[in-house]
């Protein structure tokens, strides 16, 4: 991911990751020359780490983290150049909403990750899902099917134009 982002140019580009956990990806970006970034995430188990994190590398003034849900509140996030989703839409049930308000946001470049969506992906996630039941946890994740979400991006404007394949992630890089 960071790779195809510095290849297409992040040297003051604004940053925003949607999902970020503790912000690796986001720190990552600010160290190699993006302006600014912000970080939207879920859950709020992630903000003391990621607060160290920036303290330790001084990149406090170039970082902002907040609790926001974009698929529901997209109005309340400004656009950047560069939107991130790693491992997310996963995690979340509505990627057409998440992916279409990730799309609005981006003005150059969106990269996200995403498990593929064959008989593996679909068992594990099913195994998992019944785990999560057992233990009654509301987490659920989710292997959508990638043609509709790559589908949906081009729809809003934006072009694959990178894309890389794993067993068990794949990731694809998109331009406006």
């Amino acid at each position: 991911m960071v790779a195809f982002l510095e290849l297409h140019g992040i040297e003051g580009a604004t940053v925003l990751e949607i999902g970020g956990g503790v912000g690796e990806i986001q720190i990552e970006l600010l160290k190699r020359g993006a302006a600014r970034s912000v970080n939207l995430e879920l859950s709020p188990a992630y903000e003391e780490e990621a607060k160290r994190l920036l303290r330790d590398l001084s990149l406090e003034d170039r970082a902002e983290r907040r609790l926001h849900d974009i698929a529901v509140e997209p109005d309340g996030v400004e656009a950047a150049d560069i939107v991130v989703l790693h491992r997310v839409v996963c995690c979340y049930p509505d990627y057409e909403r998440l992916l279409g308000a990730a799309a609005q946001r981006a003005q150059r470049l969106l990269v996200f990750s995403y498990p593929p969506r064959n008989a593996f992906s679909r068992l594990f996630v099913s195994a998992e899902n019944l785990a999560f039941r057992l233990l009654r946890r509301e987490y659920r994740s989710f292997a959508h099917p990638p043609s509709a979400m790559l589908g949906l991006l081009g729809e809003r404007g934006l072009r694959r134009t990178f894309a890389h394949h794993s067993p068990v992630w794949q990731v694809a890089g998109l331009e406006r």
